[in-house]
């Protein structure tokens, strides 16, 4: 690739990347559209808000609007305007030793850059890209600059990134927005996002949803939902009676 094509693709990149400060965490994140939602990696931030850094050193505050932890992937939107967003690609068509650029925020430094290669596909992008802490979060691009990834961890000296295409998905899907635990009686709540359809239908932590045998029974409930809305039974305490609660998306 000509050195100035790929200044300006890397530029356009770190246009729409932000660095994000959680009370206890810190990461990257990528402006995924103008309305001012921005996708992160789950691990960055477990507060339900934070401070969003763009690319031209202003800030602003954000909030998790869901999270999903078992594929490591959270949205926050900030009120902002004028965003730069990154340009959508299709994570489906990367090929292995195809051209990778991967931009985040390590050890604090705002907008690094550094680049590989694809070494294969699936329900992981695996790149031999250079990543540091503070990276988690931020785009994976390929030459063109279309976003393909989330960059998510380093295993054994490669980069893992959470395909584009999968993190569609994961918007489109209804999140309730609770950290679960299989137990005899149905599942137990372990923790509940802020501001989630599950905090809004005033469930609680330990409280046991009722119904379900595993965590794959309640999201197929929820890929079922319609109008993004849900009705769930539980049970609270020591209390045996089972109560009833609508969780809607919004």
């Amino acid at each position: 690739m000509d050195g100035d094509v790929f200044g300006e693709v890397a530029e356009r990149i770190r246009r729409s990347t932000v660095q994000l400060r959680g009370s206890r965490n810190s990461g990257s994140g990528v402006v995924w559209g103008t309305d001012g939602k921005i996708l992160t990696n789950a691990h960055v931030l477990r507060e339900g808000a934070a401070r969003v850094e763009f690319w031209n050193g202003r800030q602003a505050p954000a909030r998790v609007l869901k999270s999903d932890r078992r594929r490591d992937v959270a949205v926050l939107q900030v009120e902002a305007t004028g965003v730069s967003a990154a340009i959508r690609g299709n994570s489906d068509a990367l090929r292995p030793g195809e051209l990778v650029i991967a931009v985040g925020s390590p050890f604090g430094f705002t907008g690094a850059v550094s680049t590989g290669v694809v070494v294969h596909g699936g329900p992981w992008l695996v790149s031999n890209v250079r990543l540091a802490p503070g990276s988690s979060g931020g785009p994976l691009a390929n030459a063109r600059g279309e976003v393909v990834g989330l960059n998510t961890m380093i295993v054994g000296g490669l980069g893992f990134a959470v395909p584009s295409n999968a993190v569609e998905q994961f918007l489109k899907q209804f999140q309730l927005g609770v950290v679960i635990r299989p137990v005899e009686t149905g599942l137990l709540v372990l923790e509940i996002t802020p501001q989630s359809p599950a905090e809004r239908a005033s469930l609680r932590p330990g409280d046991v949803l009722t119904g379900f045998r595993s965590p794959e029974d309640l999201e197929a409930a929820l890929r079922a939902s319609q109008e993004g809305r849900v009705e769930l039974e539980f049970r609270r305490g020591a209390d045996k009676r089972t109560r009833r609660v609508v969780a809607r998306a919004a």
